[in-house]
């Protein structure tokens, strides 16, 4: 294991006199360095990849590739190879993707457990794109309450999976994946829905800890809910208003009759849960944010047919958000540790924002120039009676989104590992202003970047005989940017 520098120790502790600044440098190329099986060309590619993903902490605008190269002061024709890097066949983007779920459960000492599992939070996000030559781009809805939101876009359809983490008094969504789930159909014999997709992701993973996945109403499905049990997971979320379960069957008195015995019993509407309030216990609200709110429950363990089997209702009288129906399939988890962890689940949204307008994750535009251009308000696009070379082709574009949205999600990740374990050395090292410091609040990934930025001339500068990573990207960049990095260092 390399070290920046010489005060900075192999644990990752710094002695009196070291520098906060290039113990976060360090910490970042550690938590790198684990990815290198996922790269068939170790001295290029890596090295690409992992001068990507500084790019992406330290740029100060999103504007795709060349944001990278101007905040880098790589020089001109490295722009190429830089591009070429997302579109490599040395990325073996399901590799990367599985040592970066593992690497985020070492790095993160603390994350959230709840009854000894972990807590993953999945979502869509819908993206705008109107490049007429990007593969899958298609005309899509968006639900929202928001009148500033157009109601139809063109773009991407894309879903996610995130752990969340403990930091100080707060908690992360730490992105693991992303991946565009619509648009494309491969082959005409393919009958596999988002539900599938996102199972699909969730299972690319390879998490070997037992969890509990978060997600909103649309999730709330047999389907979903088959694949978690299948590997010894569990569902938490939301059921529709007009949802409905069963009373398990009352055993049968007397001989018995001929054919299956009754399974199903009384039908309940689940609405219904909500209607005698005053009947509901009064606990003290466990939302996060929330202090001293009290709110009333009711629990129910009901038969949900699209499962057949039990699952727990937990029904909630809010006094300022209304009412809702949760649902999990742990029937050992307590009302009380089902609304705190669905109580999380906006923590993803989060992690969007921030992706979106601090990190540039969704900030790509890579063009596909030999593709028949798109049309506004153009659909699927369906590939199976293409080319073989159409097909590739259309392949190795998906690849390149998504090689940048997973350099994306890793730079995020980084500076959340940052500010959730190393806060007093990002404190230390921000030299900008805030006009209020919240005591027990970790950095945003916004006060981690700045400080990031700050401290990048001088890590170049003091480590460029001793840090891979560091001669790597100095050997790249323009004359006068090595003298000033140099000067400003």
């Amino acid at each position: 294991m390399e070290v920046a520098d010489p005060r900075i120790t192999l644990d990752g502790t710094m002695r009196s006199q070291g520098r906060p600044a290039l113990l976060l440098w360090n910490a970042c190329w550690n938590a790198l360095q684990p990815l290198r099986p996922a790269f068939s060309r170790q001295a290029t590619t890596f090295m690409w990849f992992a001068t990507v993903v500084v790019g992406m902490m330290v740029r100060s605008e999103l504007r795709g590739v060349t944001s990278i190269v101007r905040a880098l002061s790589l020089l001109p024709n490295h722009y190429h190879p830089l591009r070429r890097t997302f579109h490599s066949t040395a990325i073996k983007l399901g590799r990367l993707t599985v040592l970066w779920a593992q690497a985020v459960l070492r790095i993160f000492t603390n994350p959230v457990r709840v009854n000894g599992r972990l807590v993953l939070v999945g979502d869509g996000i819908k993206v705008a794109k109107r490049g007429k030559k990007m593969p899958a781009v298609k005309l899509l809805h968006q639900q929202s309450n928001c009148s500033t939101k157009p109601e139809y876009i063109m773009g991407h359809s894309l879903q996610a999976v995130a752990l969340l983490v403990n930091a100080a008094s707060s908690v992360f969504a730490v992105p693991l994946a992303v991946r565009i789930h619509e648009g494309l159909v491969w082959s005409n014999r393919d009958q596999r829905t988002l539900l599938d997709k996102m199972l699909g992701l969730i299972q690319a993973l390879t998490i070997t800890d037992p969890f509990y996945f978060v997600a909103d109403t649309y999730y709330a499905a047999g389907k979903m809910v088959k694949g978690l049990l299948k590997g010894g997971n569990h569902l938490v979320s939301r059921v529709k208003s007009n949802a409905v379960a069963w009373l398990p069957a009352e055993p049968q008195n007397g001989p018995r009759t001929r054919g299956r015995p009754k399974r199903y019993g009384k039908k309940i509407k689940l609405k219904s849960l909500l209607s005698d309030v005053g009947s509901m216990d009064v606990v003290v609200s466990p939302v996060y944010g929330e202090r001293g709110v009290k709110i009333r429950v009711r629990v129910r363990d009901l038969l949900w047919r699209p499962v057949g089997q039990l699952v727990r209702f937990v029904a909630i009288v809010h006094p300022t958000r209304g009412r809702i129906v949760l649902i999990t399939t742990d029937l050992s988890l307590g009302a009380m540790d089902v609304m705190r962890i669905y109580g999380l689940r906006f923590k993803i949204e989060h992690t969007f924002k921030q992706a979106a307008h601090q990190i540039g994750l969704f900030a790509y535009h890579f063009w596909m120039m030999n593709m028949k251009p798109l049309r506004y308000r153009n659909g699927n696009q369906y590939l199976h009676r293409t080319s073989d070379h159409y097909r590739d082709q259309v392949h190795g574009k998906i690849h390149a989104y998504h090689v940048f949205m997973q350099a994306g999600a890793i730079a995020q990740g980084l500076l959340q590992y940052l500010a959730a374990e190393f806060p007093d050395q990002v404190w230390a090292s921000f030299g900008s202003w805030l006009k209020t410091i919240r005591p027990g609040i970790p950095p945003s990934e916004f006060v981690v970047q700045n400080v990031m930025r700050e401290a990048f001339p001088d890590f170049l500068a003091s480590c460029t005989k001793t840090h891979t990573l560091a001669k790597f990207i100095v050997e790249r960049q323009l004359a006068d940017s090595r003298e000033a990095f140099r000067l400003a260092s």
